[in-house]
């Protein structure tokens, strides 16, 4: 399995309800891929404070590497992550995407 993490630095002027509205439309792309299992987006709990500014966080898990690439590919995905992009402080800078083998 793999889970992909996206941490995001949203602008200062972004809203509660515009973040929120991306993670449901980045959860719906579930309906179109069924190597998608888990999909999960919040704003950081950490008691450390050590976010440096990625106050907001995303994983996803796919089955393996192939449903991620899917995934990877899809135009619904470019275009919400284009979006998200457009709502980084700093554009693609605001974000750090990291994915990990699981078991």
């Amino acid at each position: 399995m793999i889970r992909h993490i996206v941490l995001v630095k949203f602008k200062s002027d972004t809203s509660e309800q515009t973040i929120q509205n991306l993670f449901d439309r980045l959860a719906g792309l579930r309906e179109q891929l069924p190597g998608m299992r888990d999909f999960d987006a919040s704003l950081s709990l950490s008691p450390e404070g050590l976010e440096q500014g990625f106050k907001y966080g995303i994983c996803v898990d796919f089955v393996d590497e192939a449903a991620r690439d899917a995934y990877l590919a899809l135009p619904d995905h470019k275009a919400l992550g284009a979006e998200l992009v457009g709502l980084a402080e700093g554009g693609i800078n605001g974000l750090v995407v990291f994915d990990l083998k699981l078991g």
